[in-house]
């Protein structure tokens, strides 16, 4: 898929605040500073659209990405950041369950864990609730330019067994810096489009 066009569409908290159900979304939640944003600009091939933060546990809102008006890539709060309050964190899960819970246009809710380290009880937990809402449990696995290809199987076995993953396929090894799977991305997220028997994205 060529993105022709993108832009911030939705900065919400509530769901008053959501753009409306119109199109397809494909949300992504991971931990804190694990390349979300990084990982939203490599597929929209802009530099500083989605933006990083230096400050783990910065992101407190929901972003809505809308692309070519066919789809929006959805950047859920960064969850896990040691150093907010317990009831930070309690607003931050709730901003994410509430749009989880209500969203009637999500296709698919993607995990975003960093491919150099195990993935943590939040990680595991955020998992198993994409699995038990009946998504495909694809984990994109970031910043893998930081290790060498030689190590991808390693990390990616580790990365399958704290989450229980049996095919090792639904871990994608990603690199927002090399973009060099970029286009398989988006090939996947076609089908899914496919698989729910909707129509296709424009060319």
């Amino acid at each position: 898929m060529k993105v022709i066009k993108a832009e911030l569409e939705k900065v919400a908290v509530h769901e008053e605040q959501y753009p409306p159900e119109d199109i397809y979304e494909f949300a992504f939640a991971g931990r804190s500073n694990v390349g979300k944003s990084s990982f939203i600009n490599a597929m929209l091939n802009r530099k500083n659209l989605a933006r990083t933060s230096s400050t783990p546990g910065k992101t407190r809102t929901i972003n809505f990405y809308r692309v070519n008006d066919d789809l929006r890539l959805v950047d859920l709060p960064g969850y896990g950041y040691a150093k907010v309050s317990k009831s930070e964190k309690s607003t931050w899960s709730g901003i994410i369950n509430e749009y989880l819970e209500v969203r009637e246009n999500l296709l698919e809710v993607i995990l975003l864990v960093d491919i150099r380290h195990e993935p943590t009880a939040q990680d595991l937990q955020m998992f198993e609730y994409i699995i038990d809402s009946g998504y495909s449990g694809i984990v994109i696995a970031t910043k893998a330019d930081k290790i060498s290809r030689g190590q991808y199987s390693k990390h990616v076995s580790t990365i399958a067994k704290k989450l229980g993953i049996k095919n090792k396929d639904m871990i994608i090894p990603f690199s927002s810096e090399k973009k060099d799977l970029v286009e398989e991305m988006w090939e996947i997220f076609e089908d899914i489009v496919k698989h729910n028997g909707l129509t296709q994205f424009t060319e």
